[in-house]
């Protein structure tokens, strides 16, 4: 059974799987205004479940821990970063199209603002809350500032 201490750390935790998504949903919202395939929901979705990916390593090392020896469970935990890396990689790759006319490539910009995304959540879920926010603006300049240029 919970204990408090145990509700509030998890109100905590799902504190900053909110923060994380709207985060990633700040990118989203302006990926869908310029009517791009991953937008609003999706990066959303993504960085809060790289926020929660992040947490449940977390959680499940520090119950692990008490139950096997580290040794014997080989903890490391940027395991759970590179399977993050790699699962939100595969969701930009399906973003990315190419033309049936000529070789254009198309979306590049969604598939790596996907991407961005999940940093974001893994950010979050680091407490580089500073680092995460300057992310999004980062992108969010990249994404609108910048296409006004190019």
């Amino acid at each position: 059974m919970l204990d408090w201490s145990q509700i509030i750390e998890q109100a905590w935790t799902l504190l900053d799987i909110f923060i994380a998504m709207i985060l990633g949903g700040l990118i989203g919202f302006e990926r869908e205004q310029s009517d791009k395939p991953a937008g609003l929901r999706t990066h959303m979705l993504i960085a809060g479940s790289a926020c929660l990916f992040v947490y449940l390593g977390i959680y499940i090392s520090e119950d692990m821990t008490f139950k096997t020896p580290d040794k014997a469970l080989g903890i490391d935990p940027t395991r759970i970063l590179h399977a993050i890396i790699v699962g939100i990689s595969f969701i930009g790759g399906g973003t990315i199209l190419k033309s049936q006319e000529d070789d254009t490539i198309r979306f590049l910009t969604t598939a790596a603002t996907v991407l961005a995304s999940g940093g974001i959540g893994i950010a979050v879920s680091l407490k580089l809350y500073v680092v995460a926010v300057g992310l999004t603006v980062l992108t969010l300049f990249i994404s609108y500032a910048l296409n006004k240029v190019t």
